[in-house]
C-alpha cells in the first residue's frame, strides 16, 4: 500500500519552515538535501533538515492536512514540531538515504 506524507523541513531550529506533501518521503528529502531544484524555496533558504512528518494512507487526506498546516500560525507549527521533536533533530540522521540512486 502506498503511503503519503506531510512533512516540515527547516534550515535550523526555529528557522525557516517549509511544508510539503509527497508519496515518497525518502526521495523527496534527498531532493531537498541535494538542492536538485536550485531555485526552489528549500534550496534558496537551505531547508535541508526534516523535523516533522505525518503519514497517511490517502493522498487527499495528506493534501488537506498540508493546506491546514500552511494556514496555521507559526507558533502552532513550532509547537507541533517540538511536541514530536523537541531538539529539532534532523529525523533522517539514521535513515539509509542512498544519494547515488536519486530518481528525477
Amino acid at each position: 500500500m502506498k503511503h503519503w506524507y506531510v512533512y516540515i523541513m527547516t534550515n535550523r531550529p526555529n528557522g525557516v519552515l517549509y511544508i510539503g506533501v509527497t508519496d515518497s518521503i525518502d526521495e523527496r528529502v534527498k531532493e531537498h538535501k541535494l538542492k536538485v531544484y536550485p531555485k526552489a524555496f528549500t534550496a534558496r533558504y537551505n531547508c535541508d533538515k526534516l523535523v516533522y512528518f505525518e503519514e497517511f494512507e490517502n493522498g487527499s487526506e495528506a493534501e488537506i492536512r498540508e493546506r491546514q498546516f500552511k494556514k496555521w500560525k507559526r507558533d502552532w507549527k513550532i509547537d507541533l514540531i517540538e511536541d514530536m521533536n523537541p531538539n529539532w533533530i534532523d529525523l533522517t540522521e539514521n535513515w539509509n538515504l542512498n544519494f547515488n540512486k536519486l530518481r528525477i
